[in-house]
């Protein structure tokens, strides 16, 4: 039965069950603890319907200690076991290991946006984000996770990504490609819904003179004041000049460091397997948690390399 007090015995298993080293995993635990006390208060302590005291009825788990909670839900979104699987690494019942990926899924959240790890939402306040570090390159680029197919014939053809050849469900991130981290994320779309569109529906405010990377599936897309690198496309029928060629090297080569914070962000394997939850805006909550756990991640190793 996994607990925190032996895994961290082990480095290395650690890493693999976390994604982080120990010194990272106990620095996130003040915030998780402090986003604890509050789902505990607001869901628990201060519910005007409550008739038990906290910690009555049936609601028991092997998970008592905050630091083995911790482990329990990021152990889930790092390597995605099935339910029944870390239900009995952890001692407990397949039942009781969902309620507790649920709630502690939304405290994880809550712990990375206590200490302001995670992306923008909301793509009106954008704009402030990206004043504070005007100077940097920024990269926008989409990305698709598998699902499972959808039942119904008529949301299934929604969710059908041509692309991928699959069943799928999309968001747009920009990154900023100085330090390879998460600035926004967009809400989670089906997967049939073109980049472009989704960014046009968005409509992140993004200020002027700012260098922001893209690709060819973002073609036409060019906000006002931005200064836009796109590499150029072959003309049909016809060659890429030499010269243009060597620009569109110069830009890719800028250009996939956005393809390296979406690597990073998919070291969470909930974003990355094929998605089996279905319970409504799991799949959005995941992708929000994965992006703030690689900004996490990134934040630490910048500071111990100093």
């Amino acid at each position: 039965m996994f607990c925190y007090e032996e895994v961290k015995q082990r480095p290395e298993l650690l890493l693999a069950m976390t994604s982080l080293k120990q010194p990272e995993f106990e620095e996130l635990i003040p915030y998780f603890q402090k986003a604890w006390d509050e789902y505990v208060k607001q869901s628990y302590i201060d519910r005007p319907d409550r008739q038990r005291q906290f910690g009555g009825g049936n609601f028991e788990s092997s998970i008592t200690s905050i630091e083995d909670k911790q482990l329990f839900i990021m152990y889930y979104v790092k390597v995605y076991p099935l339910q029944e699987i870390i239900a009995f690494e952890f001692g407990m019942t397949q039942s009781t290991a969902n309620t507790w990926i649920h709630v502690l899924t939304t405290v994880l959240k809550n712990a990375l946006d206590i200490g302001k790890y995670l992306p923008e939402r909301d793509p009106h306040k954008l704009e402030t984000i990206l004043k504070a570090n005007p100077e940097d390159k920024y990269g926008i680029d989409g990305t698709e996770r598998r699902i499972i197919r959808p039942t119904d014939n008529k949301i299934q053809k929604e969710f059908y990504s041509g692309k991928k050849k699959a069943h799928t469900v999309k968001n747009i991130l920009i990154g900023r490609l100085t330090d390879k981290t998460v600035s926004y994320l967009s809400q989670t779309y089906e997967g049939k819904r073109h980049d472009k569109k989704i960014v046009d529906n968005e409509a992140p405010v993004i200020p002027k003179g700012i260098s922001l990377y893209k690709d060819t599936g973002f073609q036409g897309y060019e906000p006002e004041g931005v200064v836009t690198f796109q590499p150029q496309k072959k003309p049909k029928g016809k060659e890429l000049t030499p010269e243009q060629k060597e620009e569109n090297r110069l830009i890719s080569k800028v250009r996939v460091l956005i393809e390296h914070v979406i690597s990073g962000v998919k070291r969470c394997r909930i974003v990355k397997d094929i998605f089996r939850n279905t319970v409504d805006l799991y799949d959005d909550l995941v992708m929000e948690v994965a992006c703030g756990l690689h900004n996490f991640r990134v934040h630490c190793r910048h500071s111990y390399s100093r």
